[in-house]
């Protein structure tokens, strides 16, 4: 009678629906931590573009202390958040888990490097753009074979990098903002290697956030 009223099918039931409650609460409060990430460095980084000269907003669109367009952070986090749970669902997907100096001072060196690279892009004079993309170009590289050196890391830094730079391209086209003396179209040729950074920089946030949260899950059932 106990199995026809479904009462043990319900207590086999009730672990799994709470382990999958207890995963989409981890990966909400894991974007939400994402993007936070995303605005601060947003911010901070876009200070460093402007206060060189840079980027150029008009200025009806400048609207904080930060000089920051209002619509950036948020672009950013949102971004932020994007790769950062897609870097350990596609090491998932591939059965290739990321163990490659899986703790957190080096994802906090990580993120320190790539401020750097950033700040050596607005603050670092050199002879020509040329120069200076090829010197982030290889710090870039640097920064994904010392933090990452995954096949599919590198692979989604490639490509997250081809579209927001497309992205920003049709956003200098349409006025939205500009960079000074661009030379590859409408923006700087050192733009990609910006973007590949973050991405890689993003992905490791989100791969030992995602870490974590595995801890955590293998962990209760022997408190439990």
């Amino acid at each position: 009678m106990a199995e026809a009223n479904g009462q043990p099918g319900a207590r086999a039931r009730g672990p799994y629906i709470a382990v999958i409650t207890n995963r989409t609460t981890n990966m909400v409060i894991r974007g939400v931590m994402l993007f936070s990430v995303g605005v601060f460095l947003a911010l901070v980084l876009n200070l460093l573009q402007v206060q060189r000269n840079v980027t150029l907003f008009p200025p009806d669109v400048i609207a904080s202390i930060f000089s920051s367009a209002w619509w950036v952070p948020p672009c950013c986090g949102t971004a932020s958040a994007m790769i950062g749970l897609l870097y350990p669902c596609i090491d998932s997907r591939l059965g290739e888990p990321h163990k490659f100096k899986r703790e957190w001072s080096s994802v906090m060196r990580c993120v320190a490097v790539f401020v750097g690279i950033n700040h050596a892009s607005a603050k670092v004079d050199f002879a020509n753009n040329v120069q200076l993309s090829l010197t982030l170009a290889a710090l870039s590289i640097g920064l994904w074979w010392t933090f990452d050196r995954s096949r599919s890391g590198f692979g989604l830094g490639v490509c997250i990098a081809f579209l927001a730079t497309l992205a920003t391209q049709l956003l200098v086209y349409h006025g939205v903002f500009q960079y000074t003396s661009p030379d590859f179209l409408y923006i700087r040729s050192w733009l990609p290697c910006i973007f590949f950074a973050g991405v890689i920089t993003m992905g490791n946030i989100g791969r030992q956030l995602a870490l974590y949260e595995c801890k955590v899950v293998q962990e209760k059932p022997h408190h439990d």
